[in-house]
């Protein structure tokens, strides 16, 4: 990510409509996965640290990022397991967590699909990760050169790099959908007159409009809580399951069978 777009980002992601939203999405997701309590969550590309915040409504938090600054201003949140680090190689043992957040971050990588089995490597059996993406590769603007984005996905590119790294799809879905056509619109005409950015995308709205823009993605955070899919969007989001292992499996199953049990339950 160029400096001025992660200037942007660190001004910009407590109050901005997109990040909100997102955010409201994503505790949706979390509500729905059943975590034990007190849980442990790791946020992958943490940022300025502000997803660390409602991680951690659900247990312990840490977090790691690439930029020092980054790294800094999460600490300054009062978050002190945040460490600098890159997606590819974290900074954790082997099944430490039991959520693994990844927001728009995978994207950034040349390999995804190995970055997405760094994230199943530190989450326990049975555990989420819980990831989200650019979506269409249409739709690539320069937006996305100044992002250093390496792609944006189909569903079906998500969703088969997340099997090829060993999850199973737990649930998945598009959100961001009222400003799909717009921003189509908008990326057509940039891309036909190309020129260099003079401003990041995230100043394109004013603040004042922030609430408003916002209300869609509330009411698209409602449906993801009822386990519904959002048909289009911006982004794509993917609920990860890491599988529990087959002899563990049969671990349980032995013992819920064994004689000693059968005779304490008799």
């Amino acid at each position: 990510m160029e400096a001025h777009e992660l200037d942007a980002m660190l001004t910009h992601d407590e109050r901005h409509w997109w990040y909100r939203g997102r955010r409201r999405v994503l505790r949706a997701e979390l509500d729905r996965l059943r975590l034990p309590a007190p849980a442990t969550l790791l946020d992958a590309g943490c940022g300025s640290g502000r997803t660390l915040v409602e991680l951690a409504r659900y247990g312990a938090v840490a977090g790691v990022d690439v930029s020092p600054v980054a790294v800094q201003t999460a600490r300054r949140r009062g978050f002190d397991d945040v460490h600098l680090g890159a997606v590819e190689e974290l900074p954790f043992a082997d099944e430490t967590f039991d959520v693994v957040t990844c927001l728009d971050v995978i994207e950034h990588t040349p390999d995804d699909v190995r970055v997405l089995r760094e994230l199943l490597r530190v989450t326990r059996p049975g555990g989420a990760a819980i990831i989200t993406v650019p979506a269409h590769p249409s739709l690539w603007s320069n937006h996305d050169v100044v992002n250093q984005h390496h792609r944006r996905y189909r569903r079906a590119d998500l969703l088969g790099a997340a099997r090829a790294a060993g999850y199973e799809v737990a649930s998945d879905t598009y959100f961001n959908m009222l400003p799909l056509a717009p921003a189509a619109a908008v990326r057509y005409v940039q891309n036909r007159r190309p020129a260099p950015p003079t401003r990041s995308d995230l100043t394109l709205t004013p603040a004042f409009a922030d609430r408003a823009l916002e209300l869609p993605l509330l009411l698209e955070a409602r449906l993801v809580a009822l386990g519904l899919r959002v048909p289009a969007g911006l982004s794509l989001l993917a609920v990860l399951r890491r599988p529990v292992l087959a002899f563990e499996a049969a671990t349980r199953r032995a013992a819920a069978t064994s004689p000693a049990r059968s005779l304490a339950a008799a």
